[in-house]
């Protein structure tokens, strides 16, 4: 019932984590909406100096149509034109009077109407920019019903030109550029929007939104292969987010199965080692009987036998440690280096026909400063590794020798296991003493390194490969003898004899 309750809650929450974000929501929609707005806030920028420039440019072509008829009258009589022709001429410039201003006098040429102020003087050749913008604005906003004199010099002619008419056409045509401007802008604005967006979509957010989804699938599935990202190629830095995606779920996935694989290993050494322990009981009440017997040679065996099998019975119980992540500490002891590597050869069991020969190069006299069973491990780890790596070579020719070591800096034991194989290839030493990455054999788990740096790390020391190469492979560890604590050391001292 359980198990159906905890299926129904991973089915409801899968469509949570599944769903795509709404298009509301969604970057394309910002985007598409913020290049709107950017646009038009360029439009704007440039919309009133544009309207300011129409205003003024309105000015002078009125100014300039006035300027012609005014030089056609100066030259000709000055009654040429009746009073119907002259209102003709105001209505289509929709002016009320046109002056001309000659060697320092004004004349009028022609009026009709003529309004009782003037609510704005303009001189068209000396407007700023700023005068052009601010001018714009007010006829805009407040204009429409002003009388306007606008005057000044048009073209190369020396005779200057004013003109009376009001503001209600400008204002008037003003608006319509505004409103066409408006209408130019907003479709501005849409297509370069559309056009922004379809090439960062597709450059972008599409990308972004198949990385989003494949984190998603691969959240839901970290097993399954066929769920890792294939990265386009791509150089830029969405390339290079994708490839550093596609290289992290193919570690993440490397991992999982590690972690899967070490948890169903110490499922697996558990059953093995209860099982392991009434078969080895029974090895031990054998080797008891053994030991009544009065053959000297079975009495020089019995005490390795026991020995051998203390050492399986801590080893299945050492492995199924290493499972749960946990080792006892070391209890350390100052132990004679060569007599335990001689143990080492006893238990590899070298066969005399297999060419290899063990060399014990540790002095006699030589202690270290650990615990007996832990360092027993960790040679023992080195020695087969290195024995399994030379029992491949073929021919009698090949030398094949495993050589311990071991010198002293100090209070530091530094121990070295050297062995004349093949070596190791690439995949074990980018993999060292990584648990089921590490082997340099096919079929092994590369467990035996793993614990031994575990063990050497307990004892405050370090691991390392010194050298890896066709014919040579040296292994060295240091450990460190045990601080002494100054306060048992002082009591010690104060004890009588």
């Amino acid at each position: 019932m359980m198990e159906k309750q905890d299926e129904s809650r991973d089915k409801e929450a899968e469509p949570a984590l599944a769903d795509s974000v709404p298009l509301t929501r969604g970057l394309s929609t910002k985007l598409l909406l913020l290049t709107i707005l950017f646009v038009l806030i360029a439009e704007v920028l440039i919309f009133v100096p544009s309207i300011a420039n129409f205003r003024l440019t309105w000015m002078q072509q009125k100014l300039g149509t006035a300027a012609a008829v005014g030089v056609a009258l100066v030259q000709g009589k000055p009654d040429m034109l009746s009073r119907s022709a002259q209102d003709e001429l105001l209505m289509a410039l929709d002016a009320r009077a046109i002056a001309v201003r000659d060697a320092g006098e004004s004349h009028v040429l022609v009026v009709s109407r003529m309004p009782p102020h003037v609510d704005e003087q303009i001189d068209i050749n000396h407007i700023g920019a700023w005068a052009a913008i601010a001018g714009a604005i007010d006829t805009a906003l407040f204009g429409g019903d002003r009388m306007l004199r606008i005057y000044g010099k048009v073209g190369e002619s020396d005779m200057g030109f004013e003109l009376i008419i009001p503001d209600e056409g400008l204002r008037r045509a003003m608006m319509v550029y505004a409103r066409n401007i408006a209408l130019l802008s907003l479709l501005i604005s849409l297509i370069t929007a559309g056009l922004v967006f379809y090439a960062i979509n597709r450059i972008m957010i599409r990308p972004i939104r198949e990385m989003t989804r494949s984190m998603l699938d691969f959240a839901r599935a970290p097993d399954d292969p066929g769920r890792i990202i294939h990265p386009e190629p791509r150089g830029d830095e969405l390339g290079v987010a994708e490839r550093e995606l596609s290289s992290m779920q193919e570690k993440l996935q490397k991992t999982l199965a590690g972690q899967k694989h070490l948890a169903d290993l110490g499922l697996a050494v558990s059953k093995i080692n209860h099982d392991m322990r009434n078969v080895l009981a029974s090895a031990q009440l054998i080797s008891d009987r053994l030991s009544r017997v009065r053959d000297p040679s079975v009495q020089a065996s019995v005490p390795k036998l026991v020995r051998s099998l203390n050492r399986a019975v801590a080893y299945t119980e050492g492995v199924l440690a290493y499972g749960r992540t946990q080792e006892a500490p070391p209890s350390r002891r100052r132990i004679r280096l060569r007599q335990l590597v001689e143990e080492v050869r006893d238990m590899l069991g070298i066969e005399a026909g297999s060419g290899i020969e063990f060399e014990n190069d540790v002095d006699a006299g030589f202690e270290i400063d650990a615990d007996p069973e832990q360092l027993f491990r960790v040679l023992a780890n080195l020695s087969r590794n290195a024995t399994q790596a030379m029992a491949g070579d073929a021919g009698a020719e090949v030398v094949k020798r495993l050589s311990i070591t071991a010198t002293r800096a100090g209070s530091v034991s530094r121990v070295m296991v050297a062995d004349t194989g093949p070596g190791l290839p690439a995949k074990a030493r980018e993999n060292l003493f990584a648990a089921f990455r590490g082997s340099a054999r096919s079929g092994g788990t590369g467990l035996g390194l793993a614990i031994a740096q575990e063990l050497v790390r307990a004892h405050g020391g370090s691991i390392e490969l010194v050298e890896s190469v066709g014919g040579r492979t040296v292994f060295a560890f240091t450990i460190p003898d045990q601080p002494v604590r100054i306060e048992e050391a002082r009591s010690a001292l104060r004890r009588p004899a």
